[in-house]
């Protein structure tokens, strides 16, 4: 770095006010705002260094699975795992955006007398300050710098619906059919993992997929979309697998057995921060599933998640992990928006399980992860997608129902499921996914034991009683399609997250900035989940500057006060902002 070690940097708003300094050198400490350490016969370890406000607060940094909005006093690896994806973005109630523009392995502290980022290995101090008035302001600026989601197609604004999973071409049809049959919504269907021979062949297995053409065809005329399942390993078995090894479009661990994972199979992951390996395996995709009609995309395993989180024992094709490794779901999304791009597609959103900042602008649609059916874990999302909004990344989902666990028949998780599903209503992307009991065995194509499908994880599949609440949130759900439709369009515009704390809409609201069990879905809608377990209550601030009515009842009450309201299971507590969107009114 070419400045001085003893200069301080500091930041200013446009009036004057003082936003961020570096740490000065404390006399007789000799402290360092910026520490180069070499790393002999290689890069830099690197720490800057700032002074902290004691009272600010902080959001953003991505998903993290905690229950913590404001994060001033935490500290972050700066690492993906599966269900954390590490966007290095903090908003400050200062007024201030800040952005670790640095892929390296590492981590951030925000405590009380200084903030400290930290890359294991790197070459130059890389980051970037915007100001605003308001969150708006800079989370728009954000946008501005790291890129804008496209806009959302529209089969991105009902209800995807999914499970671990449809094992063949018929089953996966014949849902399909029932929820037509029922005149129920329906935009997506989705065909899970394992639907190959092996991990990195990038084709359906015909003895359970025999006409995919056929099977995307049936599905359109029913309007629904088919999105299939790619995962970035390799089988050590695969088809494609000596071939890739030979032209080098693979992850290399430095040390040990040629192994990144082990499940289904020894695996290691194609390396796409290769443009020749993301070429490779589009062609791949494009001939086995573009070509057959699919359009939308589920990039699963896209941390990616090794066996163990050895970050540095593995080798990219832009480096080590340890100097470049936070980009690759970023890249991983990259390789499928440019080659769908190249065939003609405009509108691109395919799922992913992680990201990296600006990863919007490839079209990531980001889901949580693989996640618990715990009321724990639910308050977790609530706090996740709104830090990921903060983040610049519009696009975000979670599970409806947790992942790991959940059985059909039992009557605490049904409760769980339906006020996961009442939020999941008012997510910017609604799906239903999940790993039910009870598990079935099944067999591959070539005779050895095969990864299970789970129980029914249908809207049908969890008794009348909650058949008719979900139902009432899909029809609902498709009554707001005109309205998420205006959201997805701001997003694609300025950047605007689709789900927002309660402080970006109103910032003048002290109380706003402490808020995190409620949301505002768009400007107009306040939603606030019931997040306990047997809860039949719940309180809810009501903003100051608005009056507010009850979307069920349409009764009106004024903002700057915390009213509590009755919460039956089938009642999800919703407030339209001075009585806008009465076409949601129950």
């Amino acid at each position: 770095c070419g400045w001085s070690k003893t200069a301080q940097i500091s930041f200013y708003d446009r009036q004057g006010k003082l936003l961020l300094r570096e740490i000065d050198s404390a006399g007789a400490l000799k402290l360092e705002a910026r520490r180069f350490k070499p790393i002999i016969g290689g890069d830099y370890r690197l720490t800057a260094s700032f002074v902290s406000a004691p009272e600010e607060k902080l959001y953003g940094m991505g998903q993290y699975q905690q229950e913590i909005l404001d994060i001033k006093n935490c500290s972050f690896e700066l690492a993906h795992r599966n269900s954390q994806a590490s966007v290095p973005f903090v908003l400050s109630s200062e007024g201030y955006g800040f952005l670790w523009h640095n892929p390296a392995i590492g981590r951030a502290s925000f405590g009380k007398n200084v903030t400290e980022w930290y890359a294991e290995s790197t070459e130059q101090l890389d980051y970037w300050v915007t100001a605003g008035d308001t969150p708006a302001q800079i989370i728009q600026a954000l946008g501005c710098a790291v890129g804008k989601a496209p806009m959302m197609p529209e089969y991105g604004l009902g209800f995807w619906q999914c499970k671990l999973r449809y094992h063949n071409q018929e089953q996966l049809l014949e849902v399909a059919r029932e929820y037509k049959k029922r005149r129920l919504p329906l935009d997506v269907i989705v065909a899970d993992f394992f639907h190959w021979p092996r991990m990195g062949d990038f084709r359906f297995d015909e003895a359970f997929w025999p006409d995919p053409e056929a099977m995307v065809r049936e599905l359109r005329e029913l309007g629904v979309e088919l999105m299939v399942s790619v995962w970035p390993q390799i089988d050590l078995r695969s088809e494609n697998f000596e071939e890739m090894k030979q032209q080098g479009l693979l992850v290399k661990p430095e040390l040990g057995v040629n192994t990144c994972m082990q499940f289904g199979g020894d695996s290691v992951f194609f390396d796409a921060t290769n443009p020749r390996a993301r070429q490779y395996v589009w062609q791949k995709c494009r001939e086995n599933y573009y070509d057959k009609g699919i359009r939308v995309f589920w990039l699963d395993e896209a941390e990616p998640e090794y066996g163990e989180y050895d970050f540095d024992n593995y080798r990219y094709h832009m480096g080590p992990n340890v100097k470049v490794g936070n980009i690759y779901p970023q890249l991983f999304s990259r390789t499928f928006y440019e080659g769908m791009q190249e065939q003609g597609q405009n509108d691109i959103a395919n799922l992913v399980r992680c990201a990296w900042a600006g990863s919007q602008r490839y079209g990531a649609l980001v889901w949580s992860g693989d996640i618990h059916s715990t009321y724990e874990d639910f308050r977790r999302q609530i706090c996740a997608g709104l830090h990921m909004g903060i983040c610049g990344i519009p696009w975000w989902t979670t599970e409806i129902g947790g992942f790991h666990g959940g059985d059909p028949e039992d009557e605490g998780f049904r409760e769980l499921l339906v006020r996961w599903f009442q939020y999941g209503a008012f997510c910017p992307v609604m799906r239903l996914h999940g790993d039910r009991a009870p598990m079935t065995p099944l067999i591959c194509s070539y005779g050895l034991p095969n990864v299970h499908t789970g129980g029914d994880n249908e809207v049908w599949s969890f008794g009348e009683e909650v058949y008719g609440i979900l139902t009432k949130y899909l029809h609902l759900r498709e009554r707001m399609r005109p309205y998420t439709r205006e959201l997805m369009q701001e997003a694609h515009e300025t950047g605007a997250p689709v789900m927002r704390p309660m402080f970006y809409e109103f910032p003048d609201d002290t109380l706003c900035w402490y808020i995190q069990d409620q949301y505002m879905y768009g400007p107009d809608l306040l939603v606030a989940p019931v997040v306990y377990a047997s809860a039949r209550e719940r309180s809810v601030y009501l903003p100051e500057g608005a009056v507010w009515h009850d979307m069920y009842s349409g009764e009106q009450s004024a903002g700057g006060q915390q009213i509590a309201c009755a919460a039956a299971l089938a009642v999800l507590q919703v407030f339209l902002r001075n009585g806008k969107r009465r076409e949601l009114l129950a």
